[in-house]
Protein backbone atom coordinates (compact mmCIF):
# COMPACT_ATOMS: atom_id res chain seq x y z
CA UNK A 1 0.00 0.00 0.00
CA UNK A 2 0.87 3.02 -0.40
CA UNK A 3 0.90 6.80 1.53
CA UNK A 4 1.54 9.50 -0.44
CA UNK A 5 -0.36 12.50 -0.99
CA UNK A 6 -1.92 12.02 -4.57
CA UNK A 7 -2.57 15.24 -6.46
CA UNK A 8 -6.25 14.46 -8.50
CA UNK A 9 -4.26 15.09 -11.72
CA UNK A 10 -2.09 11.72 -11.14
CA UNK A 11 -4.63 9.64 -10.22
CA UNK A 12 -4.80 7.26 -13.10
CA UNK A 13 -5.98 3.56 -12.95
CA UNK A 14 -2.37 2.74 -11.87
CA UNK A 15 -1.93 5.14 -8.99
CA UNK A 16 -5.40 4.08 -7.72
CA UNK A 17 -4.91 0.40 -7.94
CA UNK A 18 -1.31 0.75 -5.86
CA UNK A 19 -4.26 2.02 -2.90
CA UNK A 20 -6.29 -0.86 -3.63
CA UNK A 21 -5.13 -4.83 -1.65
CA UNK A 22 -6.95 -7.71 -1.53
CA UNK A 23 -6.29 -10.60 1.32
CA UNK A 24 -8.44 -13.25 0.17
CA UNK A 25 -7.53 -15.54 3.21
CA UNK A 26 -9.53 -13.13 5.50
CA UNK A 27 -12.02 -12.05 3.19
CA UNK A 28 -10.66 -8.29 2.86
CA UNK A 29 -10.50 -5.50 0.45
CA UNK A 30 -7.94 -2.81 1.72
CA UNK A 31 -8.47 0.99 0.12
CA UNK A 32 -5.54 3.31 1.64
CA UNK A 33 -6.91 6.79 1.37
CA UNK A 34 -4.07 8.09 3.31
CA UNK A 35 -2.83 11.44 2.86
CA UNK A 36 -5.69 11.27 -0.18
CA UNK A 37 -7.58 14.71 -0.91
CA UNK A 38 -10.85 14.22 -1.83
CA UNK A 39 -11.76 17.67 -3.63
CA UNK A 40 -14.45 17.44 -5.84
CA UNK A 41 -17.14 14.85 -6.78
CA UNK A 42 -15.05 14.16 -9.78
CA UNK A 43 -12.41 13.26 -7.67
CA UNK A 44 -14.26 10.90 -5.62
CA UNK A 45 -16.22 9.48 -8.49
CA UNK A 46 -12.55 8.49 -10.17
CA UNK A 47 -11.30 6.56 -7.17
CA UNK A 48 -15.22 5.17 -6.69
CA UNK A 49 -15.40 3.72 -10.07
CA UNK A 50 -11.75 2.19 -9.81
CA UNK A 51 -12.79 0.52 -6.68
CA UNK A 52 -15.78 -0.86 -8.14
CA UNK A 53 -13.77 -2.21 -11.25
CA UNK A 54 -11.35 -3.89 -9.38
CA UNK A 55 -13.86 -5.56 -6.76
CA UNK A 56 -15.52 -6.73 -10.43
CA UNK A 57 -12.71 -8.31 -11.78
CA UNK A 58 -12.26 -10.30 -8.34
CA UNK A 59 -15.16 -12.19 -8.93
CA UNK A 60 -16.16 -12.00 -5.29
CA UNK A 61 -19.32 -10.12 -4.64
CA UNK A 62 -18.28 -9.49 -1.01
CA UNK A 63 -15.60 -8.59 1.11
CA UNK A 64 -14.90 -6.85 4.37
CA UNK A 65 -13.63 -3.47 4.11
CA UNK A 66 -10.57 -2.03 5.78
CA UNK A 67 -10.29 1.68 5.24
CA UNK A 68 -6.99 3.66 6.15
CA UNK A 69 -8.38 7.60 6.41
CA UNK A 70 -4.76 8.93 7.90
CA UNK A 71 -4.59 12.53 6.99
CA UNK A 72 -7.45 12.16 4.36
CA UNK A 73 -9.03 15.40 3.57
CA UNK A 74 -12.83 15.41 2.00
CA UNK A 75 -13.74 19.07 0.91
CA UNK A 76 -17.05 20.56 1.53
CA UNK A 77 -18.11 20.04 -2.29
CA UNK A 78 -16.83 16.30 -2.51
CA UNK A 79 -19.12 15.33 1.09
CA UNK A 80 -22.30 14.34 -0.79
CA UNK A 81 -20.46 11.95 -3.86
CA UNK A 82 -18.09 10.36 -0.95
CA UNK A 83 -21.50 9.79 1.50
CA UNK A 84 -23.35 8.59 -1.72
CA UNK A 85 -20.88 6.60 -3.51
CA UNK A 86 -19.35 5.46 0.06
CA UNK A 87 -22.97 4.14 0.35
CA UNK A 88 -23.73 2.12 -2.51
CA UNK A 89 -20.43 0.53 -2.24
CA UNK A 90 -21.18 -0.65 0.70
CA UNK A 91 -24.73 -1.84 0.11
CA UNK A 92 -23.54 -3.97 -2.93
CA UNK A 93 -19.97 -5.55 -1.63
CA UNK A 94 -19.37 -4.97 1.71
CA UNK A 95 -19.66 -7.61 4.71
CA UNK A 96 -18.64 -4.98 7.23
CA UNK A 97 -16.42 -1.90 7.09
CA UNK A 98 -13.87 -0.54 9.37
CA UNK A 99 -11.88 2.40 9.21
CA UNK A 100 -8.43 3.76 11.16
CA UNK A 101 -6.08 6.20 12.09
CA UNK A 102 -9.14 8.96 10.93
CA UNK A 103 -7.69 12.48 11.58
CA UNK A 104 -9.12 14.40 14.20
CA UNK A 105 -11.20 16.55 11.55
CA UNK A 106 -11.95 13.44 9.34
CA UNK A 107 -12.99 11.28 12.46
CA UNK A 108 -15.41 14.49 13.18
CA UNK A 109 -16.88 14.87 10.01
CA UNK A 110 -17.32 11.08 9.40
CA UNK A 111 -18.86 10.98 13.03
CA UNK A 112 -21.59 13.76 12.64
CA UNK A 113 -22.63 12.33 8.97
CA UNK A 114 -23.04 9.06 11.39
CA UNK A 115 -25.45 10.96 13.17
CA UNK A 116 -27.44 12.26 10.31
CA UNK A 117 -27.54 9.01 8.14
CA UNK A 118 -27.57 6.32 10.66
CA UNK A 119 -24.68 4.40 10.46
CA UNK A 120 -21.79 2.63 12.44
CA UNK A 121 -18.89 4.80 11.31
CA UNK A 122 -16.56 1.65 12.99
CA UNK A 123 -13.25 3.85 13.75
CA UNK A 124 -10.33 2.62 14.90
CA UNK A 125 -7.17 4.46 15.92
CA UNK A 126 -4.63 1.55 14.07
CA UNK A 127 -4.54 -1.15 11.21
CA UNK A 128 -4.31 -3.85 13.64
CA UNK A 129 -7.60 -2.70 15.44
CA UNK A 130 -9.41 -2.34 12.84
CA UNK A 131 -8.40 -5.68 11.34
CA UNK A 132 -9.41 -7.78 15.11
CA UNK A 133 -12.63 -5.90 14.51
CA UNK A 134 -13.14 -7.00 11.23
CA UNK A 135 -12.53 -10.83 12.45
CA UNK A 136 -15.37 -10.60 14.55
CA UNK A 137 -18.25 -10.02 11.48
CA UNK A 138 -19.61 -13.08 10.08
CA UNK A 139 -18.61 -13.41 6.89
CA UNK A 140 -22.14 -13.78 4.33
CA UNK A 141 -20.38 -15.32 1.24
CA UNK A 142 -21.89 -18.01 -0.09
CA UNK A 143 -21.16 -20.53 -3.40
CA UNK A 144 -21.17 -18.50 -6.14
CA UNK A 145 -24.27 -19.01 -8.97
CA UNK A 146 -25.32 -17.99 -12.06
CA UNK A 147 -27.52 -15.25 -11.97
CA UNK A 148 -30.53 -15.46 -14.13
CA UNK A 149 -31.78 -12.44 -15.51
CA UNK A 150 -34.72 -11.07 -13.94
CA UNK A 151 -36.75 -10.15 -16.97
CA UNK A 152 -37.79 -12.04 -20.14
CA UNK A 153 -36.61 -11.23 -23.71
CA UNK A 154 -40.12 -10.16 -24.53
CA UNK A 155 -39.98 -7.46 -22.01
CA UNK A 156 -37.19 -5.69 -23.03
CA UNK A 157 -38.18 -6.87 -26.88
CA UNK A 158 -41.06 -4.43 -26.20
CA UNK A 159 -39.25 -1.64 -24.56
CA UNK A 160 -36.98 -1.17 -27.68
CA UNK A 161 -38.37 1.13 -30.61
CA UNK A 162 -36.83 2.33 -33.99
CA UNK A 163 -38.44 5.70 -35.58
CA UNK A 164 -36.50 5.22 -39.10
CA UNK A 165 -37.02 8.82 -40.65
CA UNK A 166 -35.79 10.09 -37.33
CA UNK A 167 -32.89 7.86 -37.00
CA UNK A 168 -34.08 7.73 -33.71
CA UNK A 169 -33.78 4.46 -31.04
CA UNK A 170 -36.18 4.89 -28.33
CA UNK A 171 -35.41 3.29 -25.36
CA UNK A 172 -37.87 2.70 -22.20
CA UNK A 173 -36.05 1.91 -19.44
CA UNK A 174 -39.26 3.36 -17.48
CA UNK A 175 -40.18 1.45 -14.06
CA UNK A 176 -37.31 -1.13 -14.74
CA UNK A 177 -34.70 -2.27 -12.69
CA UNK A 178 -31.51 -3.42 -13.06
CA UNK A 179 -30.77 -5.61 -10.37
CA UNK A 180 -27.01 -6.93 -11.08
CA UNK A 181 -24.60 -7.26 -13.94
CA UNK A 182 -26.48 -9.75 -15.50
CA UNK A 183 -29.22 -8.25 -16.24
CA UNK A 184 -27.37 -5.34 -17.47
CA UNK A 185 -25.66 -7.65 -19.88
CA UNK A 186 -29.50 -9.38 -21.11
CA UNK A 187 -30.50 -5.78 -22.11
CA UNK A 188 -27.64 -4.44 -23.90
CA UNK A 189 -27.26 -8.15 -25.69
CA UNK A 190 -30.56 -7.48 -27.07
CA UNK A 191 -30.30 -3.97 -28.12
CA UNK A 192 -26.80 -4.93 -29.85
CA UNK A 193 -28.65 -7.15 -32.12
CA UNK A 194 -31.80 -5.23 -33.06
CA UNK A 195 -28.88 -2.36 -33.85
CA UNK A 196 -27.19 -4.87 -36.11
CA UNK A 197 -29.98 -5.74 -37.77
CA UNK A 198 -30.85 -2.25 -38.69
CA UNK A 199 -27.12 -2.01 -39.93
CA UNK A 200 -26.95 1.53 -39.17
CA UNK A 201 -26.23 4.26 -35.98
CA UNK A 202 -28.89 6.00 -34.60
CA UNK A 203 -29.87 8.59 -31.90
CA UNK A 204 -30.85 7.22 -28.36
CA UNK A 205 -33.51 8.50 -26.61
CA UNK A 206 -33.93 7.32 -23.16
CA UNK A 207 -36.87 7.24 -20.90
CA UNK A 208 -35.03 6.55 -17.20
CA UNK A 209 -38.03 7.70 -14.94
CA UNK A 210 -38.84 5.46 -12.25
CA UNK A 211 -35.45 3.45 -13.36
CA UNK A 212 -33.23 2.16 -10.73
CA UNK A 213 -29.68 0.66 -11.29
CA UNK A 214 -28.73 -1.53 -8.42
CA UNK A 215 -25.18 -0.52 -7.22
CA UNK A 216 -24.48 -4.33 -8.20
CA UNK A 217 -25.08 -3.32 -11.53
CA UNK A 218 -23.75 0.36 -11.86
CA UNK A 219 -19.63 -0.87 -13.41
CA UNK A 220 -21.80 -3.06 -15.93
CA UNK A 221 -24.05 -0.56 -17.13
CA UNK A 222 -21.70 2.35 -17.54
CA UNK A 223 -19.26 -0.26 -19.49
CA UNK A 224 -21.67 -1.45 -21.91
CA UNK A 225 -23.55 1.88 -22.55
CA UNK A 226 -20.33 3.53 -23.60
CA UNK A 227 -19.23 0.74 -25.87
CA UNK A 228 -22.72 1.00 -27.50
CA UNK A 229 -22.55 4.86 -27.68
CA UNK A 230 -18.93 4.10 -29.39
CA UNK A 231 -20.53 1.75 -31.81
CA UNK A 232 -23.81 2.85 -32.40
CA UNK A 233 -24.58 6.32 -31.58
CA UNK A 234 -25.15 9.45 -33.44
CA UNK A 235 -25.98 11.46 -30.20
CA UNK A 236 -28.02 10.50 -26.61
CA UNK A 237 -30.56 12.33 -25.11
CA UNK A 238 -31.66 11.27 -21.59
CA UNK A 239 -35.06 11.90 -19.60
CA UNK A 240 -35.92 11.27 -16.20
CA UNK A 241 -38.00 13.81 -13.65
CA UNK A 242 -35.50 13.88 -10.51
CA UNK A 243 -35.03 10.46 -9.97
CA UNK A 244 -32.08 8.52 -7.82
CA UNK A 245 -30.83 7.46 -11.15
CA UNK A 246 -30.31 10.78 -12.28
CA UNK A 247 -28.10 12.10 -9.80
CA UNK A 248 -26.37 8.69 -9.77
CA UNK A 249 -25.41 9.31 -13.72
CA UNK A 250 -24.91 13.05 -13.08
CA UNK A 251 -22.24 11.74 -10.60
CA UNK A 252 -20.51 9.11 -12.81
CA UNK A 253 -20.47 11.07 -15.88
CA UNK A 254 -17.66 13.42 -13.54
CA UNK A 255 -15.32 10.79 -13.84
CA UNK A 256 -16.38 8.19 -16.90
CA UNK A 257 -15.88 11.52 -19.40
CA UNK A 258 -19.19 12.01 -20.61
CA UNK A 259 -21.80 14.80 -21.29
CA UNK A 260 -25.26 13.19 -19.10
CA UNK A 261 -27.76 14.88 -21.25
CA UNK A 262 -30.58 14.16 -19.26
CA UNK A 263 -33.38 16.32 -19.53
CA UNK A 264 -36.86 17.13 -17.44
CA UNK A 265 -39.29 15.48 -20.20
CA UNK A 266 -39.13 13.60 -23.12
CA UNK A 267 -39.53 16.16 -25.27
CA UNK A 268 -36.82 18.43 -23.96
CA UNK A 269 -35.29 15.37 -24.96
CA UNK A 270 -36.15 15.33 -28.44
CA UNK A 271 -35.44 18.96 -28.69
CA UNK A 272 -31.83 18.15 -28.21
CA UNK A 273 -31.38 15.35 -30.28
CA UNK A 274 -32.96 18.28 -32.54
CA UNK A 275 -29.56 20.02 -31.96
CA UNK A 276 -27.40 17.11 -32.28
CA UNK A 277 -28.96 16.45 -35.83
CA UNK A 278 -28.55 19.98 -36.52
CA UNK A 279 -24.89 19.91 -35.50
CA UNK A 280 -23.99 16.94 -37.74
CA UNK A 281 -26.17 18.20 -40.72
CA UNK A 282 -23.60 21.49 -40.35
CA UNK A 283 -20.47 19.38 -39.76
Amino acid sequence: MTTPTDAPAALDDAAIDRRIDFHPDIQVMEADFSGLHFKDSATVNRVYDRLEARIGATGEDLWFFLVNLNGTRIDPAAWVAYSRRGRALNYAHSMGSVRFDASDETRRQIERAADTETFDPNLCLTRDAALERLAGFPSTRRKRVVRAPSHSAEEIAVRIRFDPDQAIMDVDFSDFTFHHRRDVDHVYDHIEARIRDTDRKWFFLVNLNGCQILPAAWVRYAHRGKRLNIAASLGSARYAAGSETEQDIRLRAQSEGFRPNIRNTRQEALDLIAEMRADLLHG
